[in-house]
């Protein structure tokens, strides 16, 4: 099925709405500049539809669903008013694009930094990310993920309270908005990902339930009934679904999408939701002729995810892995509650290096069972890891990033493992310069009721980080705003320091690691747990060149003796003064039997000459 919902605007054209409402009796549009209700015909499948002579772009209209009080369009383009308000009809044509010559990066080249709108600049807006653009590109990161923009109820949340998911948040700027900003991302040569949510529907302004089954109660999820994907009607609800990711990249010129927890996907058919996503995608991707990607968030440790849809898989390009993250952070903070219980050993950093699922049919403390399976027809390309993300910092008690967990030359050490892993790198926002700022857990809803229950909701979840301690009020306005990026801290010489770290690490990436295609298991790694090190090395994509890391986790200096017959080049030591460290370096050669004296937390990184 490929029905497009919504108001198919065309100029000079009669205006096309449609809506899935299957078990309602009538369905009438109302329309600005009409007085009466215009009557509305219903198919087969249960969609109203009508055309409509005179309509202009900017026009308001809702739905009247029998003789139920008027909703907003569940597939509107814009809410300009709000969740609540009437829908607003867009021409998604008269926007001029200048991006013609933009073809994409592969997942293989990607470095990917993650933001939220809101708290990324003090405006939050679309418009404002474009003035930090420049920013970035020195940086030299090639990809930015904005969390998710779909219409949330207020000005301020995260975004996977999602109410409208084809609409753009107005107070971020709406449709024209995010255009303007994925036109100006190509200009500079990034590459722009949109978080999309389709495991859930936020708690406020879903008006798409009132109009269909949309949800089931066949399963539950963690924010209640899931989605329709395999009961009555979850045909029009699987197009519903798909209809929005391909707007996403046919209207809005967006290069990939980041899936929002597929394992929360409850779905028992034939074909998975994920599958007939990823077929429809890549049909799409033949038609544009431009590599559109799919990443989805998945912590089943099931390759499936990630492989071809002909070799029996999901077809997803890439996944996030939570494994790398947890096994990092577990062993450099010593933080062992929650699902940290599974990690904090150094065997299992060297896992989530070599073969990126750390439990791959091992035996896990925190679920209480055996877990995982070994992706051995993967490549470590399709694998995005990090050393913090909006999850991992916005779901602890006060929002702590990891800045204010560790010393200064651990926070070096970590983006060192981030950056020059042979998975795909992603930073989140302000790490660069090692924001202090927290990122907290916001809302905007308008029923206080609602309100007390997110609060109540999240003390729970995460009880684990809570410990009892009082918690940040969700819905506080001033919750929002320290959140936002303090900007000032680069004018500060550890925090521009760390910021040139980054930019070299990235340089290093880009030159050394950048479009390899590493089978899972090619890339060696060892591990000596008396030193306390790790050694991680990889070939190049160039012809005849390795990256060779030597990673000291512990707090005394280790004299490393170089075992390979290659001479190398010290291309990097987190410890030295230029990165705010305590060591004068020079540039030196370093050949087998040579000791290598790694100073405590730090990462030396040579090169093959």
């Amino acid at each position: 099925m490929n029905t497009k919902l919504g108001a198919q605007f065309r100029l000079n054209q009669p205006c096309e709405f449609k809506v899935w409402a299957p078990e309602s009796e009538e369905v009438k549009l109302i329309l600005s500049g009409y007085e009466e209700p215009i009557e509305m015909s219903k198919d087969e499948f249960g969609y109203w539809s009508v055309s409509v002579d005179g309509v202009k772009a900017g026009d308001l209209y809702m739905y009247k669903l029998d003789r139920e009080k008027p909703i907003p369009d569940p597939a509107s383009l814009h809410q300009p008013d709000g969740v609540h308000g009437a829908s607003q009809v867009i021409d998604q044509e008269a926007f001029l694009w200048s991006d013609k010559d933009w073809s994409n990066i592969p997942m293989e080249d990607l470095i990917i930094y993650e933001l939220h709108v809101g708290t990324f600049t003090p405006q939050g807006t679309f418009d404002a990310v474009i003035q930090k653009l420049d920013y970035l590109v020195d940086l030299g990161i090639n990809a930015i993920e904005l969390m998710p923009i779909s219409q949330f109820p207020g000005d301020r949340n995260w975004g996977y309270d999602i109410a409208s998911p084809f609409a753009i948040q107005n107070s971020y700027g709406g449709p024209d908005g995010l255009k303007r900003l994925v036109n100006a991302c190509h200009l500079k040569g990034l590459a722009i990902i949109i978080d999309a949510v389709y495991n859930h529907l936020g708690p406020e302004g879903n008006y798409m339930i009132s109009c269909g089954p949309y949800h089931t109660d066949k399963y539950n999820t963690p924010w209640g009934c899931a989605i329709n994907f395999d009961d009555a009607h979850s045909d029009e609800v699987r197009n519903y679904y798909i209809q929005n990711a391909l707007l996403f990249f046919k209207d809005y010129h967006v290069d990939a999408l980041r899936l929002d927890a597929v394992h929360a996907y409850k779905d028992e058919g034939a074909i998975h939701f994920v599958q007939e996503l990823s077929i429809a995608v890549k049909e799409l991707s033949t038609q544009l002729n431009k590599p559109l990607l799919l990443i989805g968030e998945c912590d089943l440790n099931d390759p499936r995810y990630i492989s071809p849809v002909d070799q029996k898989g999901m077809g997803l390009d890439a996944q996030w892995c939570d494994e790398f993250h947890h096994a990092l952070h577990a062993l450099i903070t010593g933080e062992t509650t929650g699902y940290y219980a599974d990690f904090g050993d150094l065997e299992h950093m060297r896992r989530a290096l070599a073969q990126a699922y750390v439990y791959t049919g091992h035996y896990s403390k925190h679920r209480k069972k055996t877990f995982g399976k070994f992706p051995q027809e993967n490549h470590h390309h399709q694998f995005v890891v990090f050393s913090q993300n909006h999850d991992q910092i916005g779901n602890r008690l006060l929002g702590e990033r990891l800045s204010k967990l560790v010393s200064f030359e651990r926070l070096k050490l970590s983006a060192a493992l981030v950056l020059l892993s042979p998975a795909i790198p992603l930073l989140f926002m302000g790490e660069e310069f090692g924001e202090e700022n927290p990122f907290l857990f916001f809302i905007d809803h308008s029923d206080p009721v609602l309100k007390e229950n997110v609060k109540e909701g999240r003390k729970k979840e995460f009880a684990y980080f809570f410990a009892g301690k009082e918690a940040p009020d969700p819905a506080a306005i001033e919750v929002y705003d320290q959140s936002k990026l303090n900007w000032s801290l680069l004018n500060k010489p550890d925090k521009k320091a760390l910021f040139n770290y980054y930019k070299r690490l990235i340089a290093i990436r880009k030159k050394s690691i950048s479009g390899a295609k590493h089978p899972i298991g090619s890339v060696k790694v060892q591990m000596n747990e008396f030193q306390n090190i790790i050694t991680l090395e990889q070939l190049s994509p160039l012809k005849d060149h390795t990256l060779y890391l030597i990673i000291n986790f512990g707090d005394a200096n280790v004299a490393h003796v170089m075992e390979n017959e290659r001479q190398w080049k010290l291309s990097l030591n987190s410890a030295s003064t230029e990165w705010g460290g305590d060591i004068s370096l020079t540039e030196k050669i370093v050949t087998q039997g040579n000791l290598l004296y790694v100073a405590p937390e730090s990462v030396i990184v040579l090169e093959s000459v």
